[in-house]
């Protein structure tokens, strides 16, 4: 993979509603920090929905931000290229820095099954029987294959000891059918939501 300096990343807030049509323009992270133009799009995430059962793990939880890769820590919409090279895509960004994008959808997807005691942010200091630690190996668009690529690994801490109770890799494909700052949130948030309905499942099973 090419490493690229990262300009800083543009802070947003969703646009419901108004995802307008935009030309695709794959800005190099090298020359990002220089462009000009109009106001990116601003795409957010979504949580699974509720759908609470009686019973359950009856386990608290705290959900560590993810960690990644350096383009991975911007709120930018990431394409990998065929010979493995990243760029930014122009004209679009995510509502937030994606590792808390992420967290924050985990943590929502979890509390809305009900199926836990408590699911909280390490800073909430609030006691918990396990951390879930994960990183994110991949969160792009690869212009190859035309697919929305989300790679997430994940780790079940015992608090207090420390010890790895599980360990998981969620992966997910979405076809895209062009790679333009609508089709790639799309695809990736379609992607997201089929790691997010693997990792709720696992987290809640106890395993």
């Amino acid at each position: 993979m090419t490493r690229l300096p990262l300009s800083p990343a543009l802070p947003g807030r969703l646009l419901a509603g108004r995802f307008l049509r935009a030309g695709a323009l794959l800005a190099p992270l090298a020359l990002l920090g220089g462009c000009g133009g109009g106001t990116p799009l601003t795409f957010d995430l979504a949580a699974l929905p509720g759908q609470a059962r009686a019973g359950g793990a009856a386990r608290s939880i705290v959900v560590s931000e993810p960690v990644g890769l350096q383009p991975m820590e911007a709120d930018r919409i990431i394409v990998r290229e065929p010979g493995g090279s990243l760029s930014f895509l122009g004209g679009g960004q995510w509502a937030d820095r994606l590792p808390r994008l992420i967290q924050t959808r985990v943590i929502q997807s979890l509390e809305n099954t009900g199926r836990l005691r408590s699911v909280s942010r390490p800073g909430d200091k609030v006691p918990s029987d396990y951390q879930l630690v994960s990183e994110i190996r991949e969160f792009d668009i690869n212009s190859g294959t035309g697919e929305a690529v989300v790679d997430l690994s994940a780790k079940l801490i015992a608090e207090g000891s420390g010890r790895v109770v599980n360990a998981r890799v969620f992966t997910a494909r979405v076809p895209v059918p062009k790679v333009d700052p609508q089709s790639a949130a799309a695809g990736l948030d379609a992607a997201l939501s089929q790691v997010l309905g693997d990792l709720v499942r696992w987290v809640n099973s106890g395993r």
